[in-house]
């Protein structure tokens, strides 16, 4: 039996990881904070009552009954801890993700298409000083401190949207996460128009499979359920007010742009545009270029963007986001989005009585940073999928040998 040998970088690894984790429980008893606890009335499928504020369907209730179970010390101490680990487990699929590759369509050309090299498998050290690292953006530490379900709800749907498209079942996670927050729902759209069958099947699985959870909803609390899909779906402010800085979404940057608490006509009319423009995007960058990596994060940039709120703790899809930055070998990207990640300018900014909604034009960028980075990553990738290749870029392709890519564009870039 052989074991892993130690070396100094696994041991600084792990040094990092309890450091960190030290310094997040001081963080935590210093601010403290209530990890997800039910609130409200006892979860019973007779008495349930779909609360005003309420920005999930029905079927997350019954979903999350078995969590009412246990005492509520424990229940904080299970959230925390399984947090944590869903961010290992986000990490290795984030790798996974960004070394994810599809064929762009056949277009006539003398140059044979490149086949990509295979990639390294990423182990465990690396895992746990990226976890370290990870620990400290704030969609991350406020996901694990306030108990949200964030980190879940990205990794089931990344390990779903990764998987291979004659995967048996592909999809149907999705679509069981689209019924416990309703955002998600716009990456079955991206799998019915990313223009190949197996995408489309997996997207046809995963709708069915949204459908099943609004019956079962239906079937088990029917009043909530009508409440919820007849009324509350369209209550764009049910979830809290929209205008704080806490939400990143295009509702929250129009809201303190405007000074208004009802942007009206113009966030509308940006969401409608960003929702195609994203949808088409994204398609463009599978179909074209074959950069799917870049088109399940266009979605999901897409989707927080007009979602109404979009909370910071949303915005967990930094971690595949950085991931893919850094398997490209665009190491000062990655670490200009780390950095808006971890500064949290937005809690900078003043917020007492409505203050956000009277702040000067020099402090937008830093109540929106999510928001404004999202709609720049956007605009990059238009102009990646625009752009013509260069000569040279051209050149590696046809010298470079049979089964490798070139560096700048291989996706067996290993984090160091």
């Amino acid at each position: 039996m052989t074991y892993p040998t130690v070396t100094v970088r696994s041991l600084l690894a792990v040094g990092a990881l309890a450091l960190s984790l030290t310094a997040l429980a001081i963080f935590a008893a210093l601010c403290p904070a209530a990890p997800f606890v039910p609130t409200g009335p006892t979860v019973s499928f007779t008495e349930y009552v779909q609360p005003a504020s309420a920005a999930s369907p029905p079927f997350a209730a019954i979903l999350f009954v078995p969590v009412t179970w246990l005492p509520v010390a424990t229940l904080k101490a299970v959230v925390v801890v399984g947090n944590v680990l869903l961010l290992a487990l986000l990490v290795r699929l984030s790798w996974r993700f960004a070394a994810h590759r599809h064929a762009p369509t056949p277009v006539p050309t003398p140059v044979p298409a490149p086949v990509p090299a295979p990639v390294p498998a990423l182990s465990w050290f690396p895992v746990l000083l990226c976890v370290a690292v990870a620990l400290w953006l704030e969609p991350v530490l406020r996901t694990v401190l306030f108990g949200e379900i964030g980190l879940a709800l990205t990794c089931v749907v990344l390990w779903d949207l990764t998987r291979p498209d004659h995967a048996l079942g592909k999809g149907f996670a999705l679509g069981v996460v689209a019924g416990v927050e309703l955002a998600p729902a716009l990456f079955i759209a991206y799998l019915l128009l990313a223009g190949r069958p197996d995408a489309v099947r997996a997207g046809l699985t995963a709708l069915g499979s949204l459908v099943g959870t609004m019956l079962l909803g239906a079937l088990v609390l029917p009043g909530a359920s009508l409440d919820f899909w007849t009324l509350r779906v369209f209550e764009t402010g049910r979830a809290g007010e929209g205008w704080t800085t806490d939400n990143q979404s295009l509702q929250g940057l129009f809201a303190r742009a405007l000074h208004t608490t009802e942007p009206g006509v113009a966030w509308a009319v940006a969401c409608v545009v960003i929702t195609f423009a994203g949808l088409w995007l994204a398609r463009r960058a599978v179909v074209r270029k074959g950069l799917e990596t870049w088109g399940i994060l266009v979605t999901a940039l897409t989707a927080l963007l007009v979602s109404p709120v979009s909370w910071s703790h949303h915005w967990v899809w930094c971690v595949p986001l950085l991931a893919v930055l850094l398997a490209e070998g665009r190491w000062r990207t990655a670490a200009a989005v780390a950095l808006v990640f971890a500064a949290r300018t937005f809690r900078l900014v003043p917020h007492e009585g409505g203050a956000e909604l009277r702040l000067p034009w020099w402090q937008q960028p830093l109540a929106s940073p999510y928001a404004l980075l999202g709609l720049a990553l956007l605009a990059y990738v238009a102009y990646r999928c625009h752009a013509p290749r260069t000569r040279t870029a051209a050149r590696q392709r046809a010298t470079a040998p049979a089964g490798q890519l070139p560096a700048s564009n291989s996706s067996a870039s290993t984090i160091r």
